[in-house]
């Protein structure tokens, strides 16, 4: 299904979130055939824009999470654009990933990291399961946006983190991309 189109089915929301995301996706040039994970499904929208941009994506979250951001349909809004089956789902804990070393060649964490108790843990595993030469892309939402959330969907919603203070073991090397909603941490492996 076409960009325009999609975004129109799945509406205001979703269009929003995809125009902030999908010029970084195009940016941050993955070969088509990467192996992806998305961290955190909530709604799907990360999933989902990189379905839409032709990825397959293995995305999961905490199967025992039962926070209102968790266990969303994300499945409805990806069979609705015609994505499913480019997203395969499966229940796992970001702290402990059932992943081996070098699985990935991109993990994202799109507006989820600021959910998860041990960030560090999170951190650790994405470097873990990324193969030489990956990248870690971390969107965390900008003040703005915390604020438009705790407005309009969830007034306890917890403030962004910083990825940059979970890199110091790592030392991956960084680029910072800002949208109007999210800070997009792009961390990659040197070797």
């Amino acid at each position: 299904m076409d960009k325009s189109d999609a975004k129109k089915l799945l509406g205001g929301e979703f269009s929003f979130v995809f125009d902030n995301i999908d010029s970084l996706l195009q940016e941050i040039k993955m070969e088509k055939n990467s192996k992806i994970l998305d961290v955190g499904t909530g709604e799907g929208k990360m999933a989902i824009a990189l379905a839409l941009n032709d990825y397959h994506v293995l995305t999961g979250e905490l199967e025992g999470d039962e926070s209102k951001y968790a266990k969303r349909d994300w499945f409805k809004s990806a069979k609705k654009v015609e994505v499913d089956h480019l997203i395969t789902y499966t229940p796992f804990d970001a702290e402990k990933m059932p992943f081996e070393d070098g699985s990935f060649d991109v993990v994202f964490i799109s507006g989820a990291l600021h959910h998860i108790e041990d960030g560090q843990a999170a951190y650790n595993e994405s470097v873990r399961v990324i193969k030489p030469k990956g990248k870690i892309c971390i969107f965390e939402p900008n003040l703005r946006a915390i604020g438009t959330i705790r407005e309009k969907k969830f007034a306890d919603h917890p403030d962004a983190v910083d990825p940059r203070e979970f890199n110091h073991t790592h030392k991956l090397s960084l680029e910072i991309k800002k949208t109007s909603f999210y800070d997009a941490y792009i961390f990659q492996k040197v070797n």
